[in-house]
């Protein structure tokens, strides 16, 4: 039988050892994202008066106006935006968001000694955003943040329902830009839009993962004979799921499975040996967690 009774879930209770272990893992990406971000602003961005969107380009421009620390500026200036986000977005979040930063500001500190890698801006720029997007993307993974106005956007988003977490993000880093165009120059002004868009997309490898697969669905009435197909000659597992057609309004069995991106072209070719007219839809899957099981025999 397909579709058997739904099995009552159980629910796994972490030891206290484990959430402890658990949280030493975050600590020390945080710490790592911490000084992998402090890299970047001391090797690559401050040196070449390039700066990042959000607090930390709002720190690093008072610290060029004021000579004060950068590390000390950029924990003050986010503690009013974890408070303000407090309620939002839980006590848990924010005091992990505390700590992340705590730990960029004693880094920054620490990396201020270091020499800059280089002069040429295009090469700051590029590698600064590389640095950055990589430490920025390790803390978020890791269930915190550095930015208070990424927080913010999302409280006010809740607020006001008409503008997305997106707008008032970029909003708010238009300011942040046009302000240090008037600082430091507008050619300083665009390398620094540059080093955000590269930081941007690195935070989404960091993310989402590198090991991009594909989920497939496939609708067919010869479902049972491909799902079985595609069992034995990709080896890996498939999912029966019942639907309905909007047209015909007959019952269907729609077979859903997940492959390497690299395996797309073999399993259309099962399909169609099967089925010419099968309905196949692809869509890219960032990141698989899960036991896979594999057909008995494999």
């Amino acid at each position: 039988m397909i579709f058997a009774k739904k099995k009552k879930a159980q629910i796994r209770i972490k030891a206290p050892k484990e959430i402890l272990l658990d949280y030493l893992k975050k600590i020390f990406f945080w710490m790592l994202g911490a000084a992998i971000v402090a890299v970047a602003l001391e090797m690559f961005l401050l040196p070449n008066k390039i700066i990042d969107g959000g607090v930390i380009g709002i720190s690093m421009m008072v610290s060029y106006i004021t000579k004060w620390n950068l590390g000390l500026l950029i924990f003050c200036i986010n503690i009013p935006f974890m408070l303000i986000a407090l309620k939002s977005l839980g006590k848990k979040f924010i005091i992990n968001t505390f700590v992340a930063t705590a730990f960029l500001s004693v880094a920054t500190n620490i990396a201020i000694n270091i020499k800059p890698v280089t002069s040429d801006l295009l090469l700051a720029t590029v590698f600064g955003g590389i640095f950055l997007g990589l430490g920025v993307g390790l803390i978020l993974r890791n269930s915190a943040s550095l930015d208070g106005t990424e927080m913010l956007s999302i409280v006010l988003s809740k607020r006001l329902k008409i503008v997305s977490v997106g707008e008032l993000l970029m909003g708010m880093n238009l300011f942040i830009y046009t302000a240090a165009g008037f600082l430091l120059g507008w050619e300083r002004a665009m390398y620094s839009i540059l080093t955000y868009f590269v930081a941007s997309k690195v935070i989404d490898t960091v993310l989402e993962g590198l090991d991009k697969a594909k989920s497939v669905r496939i609708v067919s009435e010869f479902w049972e004979e491909i799902g079985d197909s595609v069992m034995k000659e990709l080896n890996t597992s498939v999912t029966y799921i019942k639907s309905k057609g909007g047209y015909s309004k007959q019952e269907k069995i729609l077979t859903f499975c997940v492959v390497n991106k690299f395996d797309i072209p073999k399993l259309k070719e099962v399909v169609h040996d099967i089925d010419p007219k099968a309905f196949i839809v692809t869509e890219d899957v960032h990141e698989v967690e899960g036991v896979r099981i594999k057909k008995k025999g494999h």
